[in-house]
């Protein structure tokens, strides 16, 4: 191939490549959702937030942290998350390397057989052997392969967020399912106190039938009530394996017993501070997802929409060909080719039409899905916050209420020794009280848990 055939094919290609001044492709641009009043009654314009602290800096129980990173190295959907990174990235590299042309190897030998007409009667039959490079690349005239990239790129940002959202849920599951056990262990430390204590009121009441102030039935009633407190303790003790095993699996083993401190020693968390809602686009590991699904849906229209037009392709071809094996590698026998082509649609069965609609299609929904994430987390941060205000406000009520039970025990046992009180008001009073410290250590754990739900839904534990 001479000189000036080379220049007609580099004069085409240069000329293909100017017409992407007409770029079919659009440049990407973050939607525009509003977040004014997504925190329920709160106007806080305050922008720091408790998900900007390390969850070592929220959760400071070194129990807890040791479960916490116990659960970060070993739990199994958080290692199933790594692997789609992986995977993305795998893609990404290779949209990166589709600018790069083809570069093939090849040798071979072929043998063929003439008709006598074919070989004129003087070669029935020719043996060729083939040794050389064949090379192709595609010119992204129209913005293809870059859409691919990017589409592949926002992908891997997807997957990327989404291992960071896994973790946030570990982090929380595991806070919530310890302040869980912490609770279980209190509540079922009151009842074994509680039916101790139905022992002494039983033996009083054993004392004052046989002094004949209290008649078997009053007996028989403390020891019913005595028996309805110890018969929830199996239940309690079952809650208590079922929510260690339930952590066994997020920690990424086997169901076992699980090591921790007690309620009452556990201190303050941080304060509850929300931040902006704009700071969910930022820091919310699940809306970040979202948003790079959006971005990849729409990168993969201008895909379909470059789709509608010409591909320029330029190959190339360079060896040596020779009927004998001995001349392959003569200077004689090199051969070489090179070539440029466009490859416009014309009628393809309406495929083209059809994965642009459906690329349209799926580029709304996941809008719709980011503005669905972004609505759902606002929602779950006002929920938190509500039932920390909740839970604040049982805490005065319940102390009040735990408080005047307290008396109310004292007082009633020290009636009916002196005629004044029956044993049922005995038998009230104590189950009310068991039932208020039961009630306490629920509020305790509705303290710690809203905190928790706050720190996750705000995108906490990931940093």
């Amino acid at each position: 191939m001479n000189r000036k055939h080379i220049g007609y094919i580099l004069f085409f290609s240069l000329s293909t490549v100017l017409v992407t001044s007409c770029r079919v492709t659009r440049v990407y641009e973050a939607p525009e959702l509003t977040t004014a009043g997504l925190f329920r009654d709160s106007i806080s314009s305050d922008t720091n937030s408790i998900a900007n602290l390390k969850w070592s800096q929220v959760f400071t129980d070194t129990t807890l942290q040791r479960l916490i990173g116990e659960g970060i190295a070993n739990n199994i959907d958080l290692q199933t998350a790594y692997t789609r990174i992986h995977q993305a990235e795998a893609y990404y590299q290779q949209s990166r390397a589709a600018f790069l042309p083809t570069l093939n190897g090849n040798a071979g030998i072929t043998r063929s057989k003439f008709s006598a007409g074919q070989g004129f009667g003087a070669r029935p039959s020719i043996t060729s052997f083939q040794l050389g490079t064949s090379a192709s690349w595609e010119a992204d005239i129209w913005g293809r392969l870059g859409s691919s990239r990017r589409a592949n790129l926002a992908n891997l940002l997807q997957s990327e967020a989404a291992a960071r959202a896994v973790q946030t849920g570990v982090v929380g599951s595991i806070a919530n399912l310890y302040f869980t056990l912490l609770a279980l262990d209190q509540q079922l430390q009151i009842t074994q106190q509680t039916v101790s204590n139905w022992d002494s009121t039983v033996a009083t009441m054993r004392a004052l039938k046989e002094a004949a102030r209290v008649t078997e039935a009053a007996v028989v009633q403390s020891e019913a009530q005595r028996y309805a407190a110890e018969v929830t303790i199996p239940d309690l003790k079952q809650s208590i394996r079922e929510t260690e095993n339930a952590m066994s699996i997020i920690l990424g083993h086997a169901p076992t017993g699980i090591s921790r401190g007690n309620l009452l020693g556990q201190g303050q968390l941080p304060m509850m501070n929300t931040g902006v809602p704009a700071q969910l686009l930022a820091n919310r590991p699940d809306v970040q997802q979202a948003e790079f699904s959006y971005r990849n849906a729409f990168e993969l229209t201008n895909v379909a929409r470059a789709a509608f037009y010409p591909a320029l392709v330029i190959n190339g071809n360079a060896g040596f060909a020779s009927l004998t094996l001995l001349d392959v590698v003569n200077p004689s026998s090199i051969a070489a080719s090179i070539g440029a082509g466009l490859a416009q649609p014309i009628f393809n069965r309406r495929l083209n039409r059809t994965n642009l609609i459906v690329a349209e299609a799926q580029q709304q929904a996941t809008f719709l899905n980011f503005k669905n994430a972004l609505l759902n987390a606002g929602q779950e941060v006002s929920n938190a916050i509500s039932l920390n205000q909740a839970a604040l406000e049982k805490v005065n009520i319940r102390t009040n209420q735990i408080n005047a039970l307290e008396r109310s025990v004292q007082y009633s046992q020290e009636l009916l020794r002196n005629g004044f009180a029956t044993y049922t008001e005995v038998i009230q009073a104590r189950q009310s009280l068991l039932q208020a410290e039961l009630g306490r250590v629920n509020d305790r754990l509705q303290q710690f848990q809203s905190t928790v739900d706050l720190y996750r839904s705000l995108g906490g534990g990931w940093k």
